[in-house]
């Protein structure tokens, strides 16, 4: 299995996006190219990483983010 990990260029970074699947909305920190599957079977995604106003961050589908109206 490859561990080759990667952040990948977004226009949203440092913006404020709403995840929509769950409806929460933050700041987009990073979009990373990540390795969901297991030793067996290889499964890479981008994934967005979103701070939420708790500091908590959330991953989603980096399909899944949207700006904020009027940001």
């Amino acid at each position: 299995m490859r561990e080759v990990y990667g952040e990948v260029p977004h226009r949203l970074l440092r913006k404020r996006v709403r995840d929509i699947a769950s409806g929460t909305e933050g700041e987009l920190m990073a979009v990373v190219n990540e390795n969901v599957g297991s030793v067996a079977f290889e499964r890479w995604v981008e994934l967005a990483y979103i701070r939420l106003p708790s500091g908590r961050e959330i991953t989603t589908a980096v399909d899944n983010v949207e700006a904020v109206a009027g940001q």
